[in-house]
């Protein structure tokens, strides 16, 4: 495995290098298919993220970063290696909000509560709290298909966070949205992060996203997937996506990505 750091500094904001681990991969391959029709998706991948860190993974299109997000969220295991969630469960939040389309803001979020066994009694406030967490009071009797795509995506952020995983995967959560939106719920999760002990694995094609809120950006390499490079974002918060720091950041990154793409000879989309 070729891991390449650009910087060794602790990125500002961000827990220190000896913080616990909230997730860690150690040699992790994923093969899909057998024999002849095998396809590696990703090769021996090590990566920690430390407890409370916001994490974004870049790379071309196929390169696995939604593969290692499901072996994470335990919907899938690796063929090789280990996944652990020392601080135990994690949650995934997909680009489609996947609301259940008969049922109004309200009940979405409930059911994640009932899943979770929380009793009756209890989930009006809990719901209540979530609601007004991700500024959405108000809108409880809607139903998705009167919520604009970014409410939609908050609505399917309140019912990540009524799960109460320590782990939040976010598997290009705003790539559907328009730029003015995705800016808006880039403050919003920044001061989710901030308020809460989430510890944020964020999968994006957009280098800017990943150095907009990341703490550390992990570059993949294309198809199978192994670490390429790691970019400690060492930037205050709050930042702009357009702001020159992270543009000279994010251009840096786009360098080192476009190497990769024309190393493995694909084309990204």
């Amino acid at each position: 495995m070729l891991v390449s750091r650009e910087a060794t500094a602790t990125p500002v904001g961000s827990p220190s290098v000896a913080a616990a681990s909230a997730i860690r991969l150690s040699n992790v391959s994923k093969v899909y298919g057998h024999a002849g029709n095998a396809v590696p998706a990703l090769d021996r991948v090590s990566l920690d993220v430390a407890k409370g860190e916001f994490a974004c993974l870049l790379g071309a299109s196929g390169c696995g970063k939604s593969t290692l997000l499901n072996l994470v969220a335990g919907l899938d295991g690796p063929s090789a290696g280990t996944v652990e969630v020392p601080g135990g469960a994690a949650t995934l939040m997909f680009q489609d909000a996947a609301l259940f389309p008969w049922l109004t803001v309200r009940g979405n979020v409930d059911l994640a509560l009932k899943l979770r066994k929380v009793p009756r009694v209890q989930r009006p406030e809990r719901i209540h709290d979530l609601l007004r967490l991700v500024h959405l009071e108000g809108f409880e009797a809607r139903l998705p298909h009167e919520l604009s795509g970014g409410m939609r995506q908050r609505v399917q952020l309140a019912r990540a966070l009524a799960q109460e995983a320590d782990v939040l995967l976010m598997d290009e959560p705003f790539g559907a949205l328009d730029a003015m939106t995705r800016d808006v719920l880039h403050d919003e999760l920044e001061r989710l992060w901030r308020e809460t002990d989430l510890t944020v694995l964020f999968v994006t094609h957009n280098v800017r996203e990943a150095v907009r809120l990341g703490d550390r950006v992990v570059l993949l390499t294309s198809r199978p997937g192994r670490v390429a490079a790691e970019f400690p974002v060492e930037l205050d918060r709050p930042r702009r996506i357009e702001s020159h720091d992270v543009a000279d950041i994010a251009a840096g990154i786009t360098e080192r990505l476009r190497e990769e793409v024309r190393r493995h000879g694909l084309a990204r989309d």
